[in-house]
């Protein structure tokens, strides 16, 4: 916009002149009043051994929080901007009554709380009263040296007067740094910014010079929108309009503003006050003016300290050292040289972090114990979990342990982490402690902490467990996932626990999910394993029904149900009829057959279907090698059993109790009663204990060969 169309109308000077008054009324220089003077004890014409009273309120306020909805009458129209304006009158009536809290508190040293209470209802149902009719910001710039009304005495509206300047002062203030922030962000000074680094200026003064170019951007953007103000204002004057109030405005120096700019926010008609129904001398209203204040300290977040000369080599030396060497020394020589804040530490960690993980683990282990880094229960939490996630429980039990040792007890936080832990882990006892200890807190678990729960109990075969949790996730409306579902029917299957299973399914289609060829071969696996072929059949059947086209693994739970009963005419007149339909068997129903034939000591029919299963060129289960051990051994044939002995000794770490049992068994059957004792030892090297029959069979077996002997 050119100046010159605004000179035909006014004169530089005029506009010079407004210019400085709207500045003025901007930047709020305002004087904050004195202390509040030994008069204010006469604030009232009741004197201080009554309560406070209102000649428009007879009977004495009991609570403050009782009658603070009583300036809650809404207009009818709730639009946007009426909340924004809402916004800025309760943030500068909670700001006034903190401070006239504590002045009538001053005042009135010997009150109780109901009396003060009832007092400070009165002064800001009056001020209230005032904003409501337009009046208070006239009042401010213009009647502090009226005679006072007929409510409160002279002291009491002078002290009104000081503590409103001051609270407006306040916000002008504030308002003024969060614009400040946003020059500091903006291209132009971040572009000379850059050109400042370019020609070497770094440290403080590219600082300094970062707020000098902010502070003019910003000034220069007020000075046009000020003259963009000026031309609006004529072109007003020109067509006859509004020229009552912007003469008014011009003999008060005060321009209406955007709440957000700092003057006190207008409204018309009633003003929705409240402060969420807090009572106002709860010390939470002490905290939130703390934080206003703090936060009024900082213009731009804090940034880490710029790192030179030695300090720069030392830094370099520790992003480049190794996860065995001696950090110590290094990290007291950085600190010695740079002096860092919390900031400054955790920017040189998120550096390590990048860089080299486990050099991070041992440098944040050990700034734990630096005074400068400032320790809280978050830094203790942030690297368990880190541990955790690098599935290192060792060093995360350590980590925990410090944090108790220095007086940390773990938080909603912490025992959220040491749920998903320990259940990742298969530590069903630590999960379950930590999992009570969360409920204990009056935390309510949310859907990660149930299904973390739920599959280590999953995990530890207590799906009936895991089904409880499910149950109460439904009656708290959180929808349990499908891999909940199919996890607890997996589960329930292997036990072969049918009626686990069916109540799963049949939970599962209550909740949305229909039958898929995935949970229907489940059931059959169920009824495999609690020996019921026919009903597994009849679930085999209603698969194809429905349309699906058994897979290999269904088929070969189909296969297995057969075996449990020794069915195999049926089991082979089943391979005969899917293979008239197109199925190809795979390797999991070339296993179970394997294992099946091995146990009938039909070795050259099974050889021929490990041939077919080497022709298909997928790695065989470990459950194949079991059954290979088991047949060679029972059919004496002591080499290819040897070995296939050995092929399991290697996988040892991935054998189950049944495994080993199957085994031994066959190692005894075979009359290898060494490798016996021997497969015996390994197992109960792994944590296993033998089964009651195995234990008698291995004794009478070694009484036997005694006898013999």
């Amino acid at each position: 916009m050119s100046l010159r169309y605004l000179v035909s109308r006014q004169s530089v000077s005029k506009i010079t002149a407004r210019l400085r008054s709207q500045y003025a009324a901007a930047y709020g220089f305002a004087t904050i009043a004195d202390p509040i003077p030994s008069s204010f004890r006469s604030a009232t014409h009741h004197g201080a051994s009554k309560p406070l009273k209102n000649p428009r309120y007879p009977i004495p306020m009991r609570s403050f929080s009782r009658g603070i909805h009583s300036a809650q009458v809404v207009d009818s129209v709730d639009s946007e901007e009426e909340e924004e304006e809402d916004g800025g009158i309760n943030d500068f009536l909670s700001r006034f009554v903190w401070i006239i809290r504590q002045k009538l508190n001053v005042a009135y040293p010997g009150c109780d709380k109901e009396t003060v209470d009832g007092m400070l209802m009165v002064i800001v149902q009056r001020v209230v009263e005032e904003m409501e009719q337009g009046g208070f910001e006239q009042m401010l710039g213009e009647r502090q040296g009226a005679a006072p009304s007929q409510d409160f005495s002279e002291d009491l509206w002078r002290t009104v007067w000081e503590v409103s300047n001051m609270v407006l002062d306040d916000m002008r203030k504030e308002a003024r740094k969060e614009k400040m922030k946003g020059f500091l962000h903006a291209e132009e000074v971040k572009e000379m910014c850059r050109f400042a680094g370019e020609v070497g200026i770094r440290g403080d003064m590219l600082r300094e010079l970062r707020f000098k170019w902010a502070r003019e951007k910003m000034e220069e953007t007020e000075f046009y929108e000020s003259l963009e103000l000026l031309r609006e204002q004529e072109k007003a004057q020109e067509k006859g309009e509004e020229e009552g109030e912007v003469v008014q405005a011009e003999e008060d120096g005060v321009t209406e503003v955007n709440p957000k700019d700092g003057s006190l926010p207008k409204r018309r008609g009633k003003i929705r006050y409240k402060i969420y129904g807090l009572d106002l001398s709860d010390p939470k209203w002490v905290e939130v003016v703390d934080r206003i204040h703090e936060a009024g300290e900082v213009i731009c977040p804090q940034e880490p300290k710029p790192i030179s000369g030695k300090c720069k080599l030392v830094t370099e030396r520790i992003l480049q050292s190794n996860e065995a060497d001696d950090m110590s020394p290094l990290l007291a020589e950085w600190v010695e040289l740079l002096q860092p804040s919390r900031i400054d530490w955790d920017n040189l960690l998120d550096q390590l972090k990048e860089q080299n993980t486990r050099l991070y683990f041992k440098v944040a282990e050990l700034v734990l114990d630096e005074k400068s880094l400032q320790t809280n229960i978050r830094d203790y939490s942030m690297l368990i979990d880190a541990y955790a996630k690098e599935n290192n429980l060792e060093d995360a039990e350590r980590i925990l342990k410090k944090m108790n040792e220095n007086g940390f007890e773990p938080d909603i936080f912490t025992t959220t982490i040491l749920v998903h832990m320990y259940s990742k882990a298969g530590n069903l006892e630590g999960a379950d402690q930590a999992f009570k200890t969360l409920k204990s807190q009056g935390f309510r678990p949310d859907m990660k902490v149930y299904n973390s729960m739920i599959k280590a109990y999953v995990n530890a075969n207590q799906p009936k467990l895991g089904e409880s949790l499910m149950r109460e996730m439904e009656s708290r409306d959180i929808k349990p996932s499908k891999q909940i579902y199919m996890a607890l029917l997996q589960s329930f299957a292997q036990l072969g626990d049918v009626k686990g299973a069916e109540r799963i399914v049949n939970t599962m289609i209550m909740a949305g999910f229909q039958p898929t060829l995935e949970s229907c071969s489940v059931l059959v696996e169920a009824y495999g394993k609690a020996g019921d072929p026919d009903q597994a059949r009849h679930n085999f059947d209603y698969i194809i029904k429905v349309g699906h086209k058994p897979d290999d693994k269904c088929t070969a739970s189909m296969i297995a149900a057969y075996e449990k009963k020794n069915l195999l005419d049926k089991a082979l007149d089943l391979l005969l009829q899917l293979e008239k339909d197109g199925f190809e068997p795979g390797v999991a129903t070339y296993t179970v057959l394997v294992d099946w034939l091995g146990k009938l000591e039909l070795v050259s029919e099974a050889e021929q279907l490990l041939d077919k299963i080497a022709e298909l060129g997928e790695a065989p289960p470990l459950q194949l090698h079991v059954s290979i051990c088991d047949m060679y051994a029972r059919a004496r044939f002591e080499k290819k059993a040897l070995q296939a002995l050995g092929v399991l000794e290697a996988k040892k770490e991935q054998l189950s109790l049944d495994d080993f049992e199957t085994i031994i068994k066959g190692l005894m059957a075979g009359g290898f009663f060494q490798d016996a004792q021997r497969i015996r030892g390994v197992m109960e090297a792994q944590g296993f204990v033998a089964s009651q029959q195995l234990q008698l069979h291995l004794v009478a077996k070694s009484l036997t060969s005694r006898g013999h002997q």
